[in-house]
């Protein structure tokens, strides 16, 4: 393995145009579940009867708001969790004119919380809430604060996470600005996903390189086209370059 990790790091050193593309993975490492995995479907049919995908869907929390809050509250809100060595590694790189975006399919915020700047978060996050009847907007302190449904002080309205959730449409402006820097990128960097979840996934397609490197445990629906690929935890293998 220490010649691939060799060569992601020549890469690095060489070019000032890197985008980051990341998935679950990238945030497992700090302690958030993963719940398209197994343990969080599991968990998710055992304690709610459903699996996760359908509780975080637009039909869903329409209709069964209890059910979803309690669920979003519980497991998916880890307030405690810190930045990791990924995190870590890519805000440094940003800082030294390398990384110019990360993408990120999470909505935890840790890559902010490490300092990154230019961070697209294509499915939202779960720092920012909105009251969907006046648009208030609310911090996660006075969601987490509030009862299971918690309602907007201005208007009576329910305050939703600002995240999109299945059956939503991504935001345009933010999927423009993804597509944007992984069209001009040197080196793409894609950590932490299977790239199963989809219109996400297909961003990929629109890299123009020939330096794409995959680095997450298991196989990917992109690997053969891969220049380079690294089955390790995203966090080792970055923390190695940049610790």
């Amino acid at each position: 393995m220490a010649g691939e990790e060799d060569l992601l790091k020549k890469w690095i050193e060489e070019s000032n145009n890197i985008v980051f593309f990341g998935g679950a993975g990238v945030s497992t490492e700090s302690g958030i579940p993963d719940f398209r995995g197994e343990k969080g479907i599991f968990k998710a049919v055992n304690d709610y009867g459903v699996r996760p995908e359908v509780i975080l869907s637009h039909s869903f929390f329409k209709v069964n708001k209890d059910v979803f809050f309690d669920y979003y509250k519980k497991n998916l809100v880890c307030l405690d969790a810190k930045p990791n060595k990924a995190h870590i590694a890519l805000a440094k790189l940003e800082e030294e004119g390398k990384v110019k975006a990360v993408i990120t399919q999470n909505i935890d915020n840790l890559h902010q919380k490490a300092g990154s700047k230019n961070v697209l978060e294509l499915h939202g996050t779960l720092y920012k809430n909105y009251c969907i009847k006046c648009g208030q907007q609310y911090d996660m302190e006075y969601v987490m604060n509030g009862p299971i449904v918690t309602k907007c002080e201005k208007c009576g309205g329910v305050v939703r996470p600002d995240v999109v959730l299945y059956e939503e449409s991504l935001d345009t402006d933010v999927l423009e600005k993804a597509v944007y820097y992984i069209q001009n990128a040197d080196v793409l960097i894609v950590g932490g996903t299977s790239l199963a979840v989809y219109p996400a996934a297909g961003l990929i397609n629109y890299y123009r390189g020939n330096k794409l490197v995959l680095i997450n445990k298991s196989e990917t629906g992109y690997d053969s086209r891969a220049d380079l690929i690294i089955r390790e935890n995203i966090g080792e293998v970055l923390g190695k370059i940049r610790n």
